[in-house]
């Protein structure tokens, strides 16, 4: 039996397209929250999740972050996923004489500028394979649904236009977790810590848990914050550096940071991809 990944969406989603990307020998499971994938994983319904962290149109995916360090998975691997919206509709339709297009809030905005030009109001849908499949499932041939063309296999649909997206690195960033953390590896590419932290209540804590970086020479690629447990005053912080915790200046840094802390807790050790690391030109 193969082994199994989780996604948040219906198959066909941008999550279905990561998971068959990163994972083609792992067979895709839908679930309809991020929750249900973690829990998926946690509970050993799948091997492996796939989480969906940030767009780099629309910013960083609400909640997720908030989601991880309580998940008790760790996160063993990274993937991008360039989003390509499609419009899709059932074979028989034409261009001309769609009214509506439906897909997910993030979507929309998207593509609107497509959208506009062809006179077609944009529509919520809760998952855009969703919106696929209902349109399908449909009679009427006025509504077309925003997804991927994996989709538009998976449901016998006909791709009326591609790439419909106003921007054209369109990209999402999803990390891939496991029950178990992997701190064996070393990637082509070098690694990625990543971690949660929260600050003591010192003056500059935060300034000073940060100089353990910079004088060890380890780059901080992202810091992000985040509020917890509903009160402004409980900040918690997602970080990612270029590194392993076996590394001496990334010891030096975290031990360091941990001065600082009364919280620190490493969410994954990880190959950074090669997506990473190429240009915009590329």
């Amino acid at each position: 039996m193969s082994p199994k990944i989780a996604f948040q969406g219906e198959l066909g989603a941008y999550g279905h397209e990561a998971c068959a990307t990163a994972r083609p020998d792992h067979a895709p499971l839908p679930c309809p929250t991020f929750e249900a994938a973690i829990d998926a994983v946690r509970n050993g319904d799948a091997d492996l999740g796939m989480i969906a962290v940030e767009n780099s149109t629309y910013g960083r995916v609400a909640d997720v972050h908030s989601l991880l360090p309580q998940s008790g998975l760790h996160i063993v691997d990274e993937t991008f996923v360039r989003v390509h919206i499609n419009l899709l509709a059932k074979p028989e339709a034409k261009l001309s004489e769609i009214t509506k297009a439906f897909g997910h809030p993030v979507i929309l905005p998207q593509c609107a500028g497509f959208l506009r030009a062809h006179s077609i109001t944009g529509h919520t849908s809760t998952d855009n394979a969703r919106a696929a499949r209902e349109v399908a499932e449909g009679p009427d041939l006025h509504i077309a649904a925003l997804a991927s063309e994996l989709a538009a296999e998976i449901y016998g649909l006909q791709v009326l236009a591609r790439h419909i997206e106003d921007h054209d690195r369109n990209t999402t960033r999803f990390l891939i977790m496991a029950r178990d953390p992997d701190h064996s590896r070393r990637g082509d590419h070098g690694m990625v810590t990543s971690f949660v932290f929260r600050v003591r209540n010192i003056p500059a804590a935060l300034y000073k848990a940060m100089g353990g970086f910079a004088t060890n020479g380890v780059n901080m690629t992202k810091l992000e914050s985040y509020m917890v447990g509903g009160a402004f005053t409980a900040t918690q912080f997602y970080a990612e550096i270029e590194g392993h915790p076996e590394d001496y200046n990334v010891q030096l840094a975290l031990e360091e940071l941990g001065y600082f802390t009364d919280l620190l807790h490493i969410m994954g050790v990880f190959p950074a991809a090669a997506r990473r690391h190429e240009t915009a030109n590329q």
